[in-house]
């Protein structure tokens, strides 16, 4: 080859080599401008975390070793909150043991109801429209006049349900007043917002494909089986998720408790957040008690972690999916 044309071809591979470089230089500028334009469009989301979770997280957790009013500066007093409030609080373990019965009750009886009613609103028949309707209707309706109108349905004295009960010869109690009846009549005013329950259920069922029922009935199941069999396993999941938010949920219960009972009679249902607001927000004559109703919150938060850990964690043994290991 003569030197021209050696000459030639390496200038050809010079060239080569260049564009190759501006070309993966050129690609690392685009690369590198994504990924700001990626940082720039969460970082709103990214702030509003930092400022209204974890800054707050932080500052609860700080707040529970302290004693602290919201006036005065807080002072450290490390777990002393804590050994107070299991060892000294004579409110916080019976508030415990009726968050758990609250719990009991409720979790159940919301997720029975609210099948039963997703199954029925499943059906075709007339109507069927405004039946799903007026069973979601207490969930948009104002809380707080809501629990209010059920109070007065409640009271013992000139309630509609006892005079209900009356006029049937049935007997009659004292609901709200009651030691005993107290937290089944709020869990009965809690059910009464069950239609949220019943429309994630009534989505689950919708989803489960019909060709499953329709082999069933060829092999001549019936409805029982049917349920147990194909509806069940099918919908596991959304159980699964149902169990956790009701349960969540039913930790966190606060307006009941609060507008029908106040947490009385006695103890009876001073639930785990009740405690923590009175103790947190007291009565005009009463210090506020912040560093130690932080020290309860966490208590809480501990509280709902684990059950949700476990509920998660004993899942597989009763929820169904169809990801099978190759």
């Amino acid at each position: 080859m003569s030197r021209a044309s050696r000459g030639g071809v390496n200038r050809a591979r010079r060239d080569g080599l260049a564009r190759r470089r501006r070309s993966r230089g050129g690609m690392g500028n685009n690369a590198g401008s994504d990924v700001k334009a990626a940082y720039l469009f969460i970082a709103p989301a990214i702030i509003g975390f930092t400022v209204f979770v974890v800054y707050p997280l932080i500052r609860s957790f700080y707040l529970s070793l302290t004693r602290y009013n919201g006036l005065s500066d807080p002072v450290f007093v490390g777990l002393g909150n804590f050994r107070r409030l299991f060892t000294v609080d004579p409110a916080f373990w019976p508030s415990l043991r009726a968050t758990a019965y609250l719990v009991v009750l409720y979790v159940p009886l919301s997720l029975i109801l609210g099948l039963a009613l997703a199954m029925f609103c499943n059906q075709r028949f007339a109507g069927v429209r405004l039946v799903r309707t007026l069973a979601y209707l207490p969930v948009v309706l104002p809380v707080v006049a809501t629990i209010t109108l059920w109070k007065f349905i409640l009271n013992p004295q000139v309630g509609l349900l006892n005079t209900v009960l009356d006029r049937l010869g049935l007997p009659t109690s004292l609901w709200l007043q009651s030691p005993t009846m107290a937290m089944p009549s709020i869990v009965l005013v809690m059910l009464w917002g069950v239609g949220g329950t019943m429309i994630i259920f009534l989505a689950a069922l919708q989803a489960v494909p019909t060709e499953l029922y329709e082999a069933a009935r060829v092999d001549g199941a019936g409805a029982r089986s049917m349920f147990v069999r194909i509806t069940l396993p099918m919908i596991s999941p959304i159980m699964l998720l149902q169990v956790i938010l009701q349960t969540t949920a039913a930790l966190q219960t606060f307006n009941q408790p609060k507008i029908l009972t106040n947490g009385g009679p006695g103890f009876s249902t001073n639930v785990l957040m009740l405690a923590i607001y009175n103790n947190g927000f007291s009565n005009l004559g009463r210090v506020p008690q912040l560093g130690y109703a932080s020290a309860q919150v966490w208590v809480l938060f501990v509280v709902i972690i684990a059950v949700i850990a476990l509920t998660a964690k004993f899942s597989s043994l009763w929820t169904y999916s169809d990801n099978t290991p190759d």
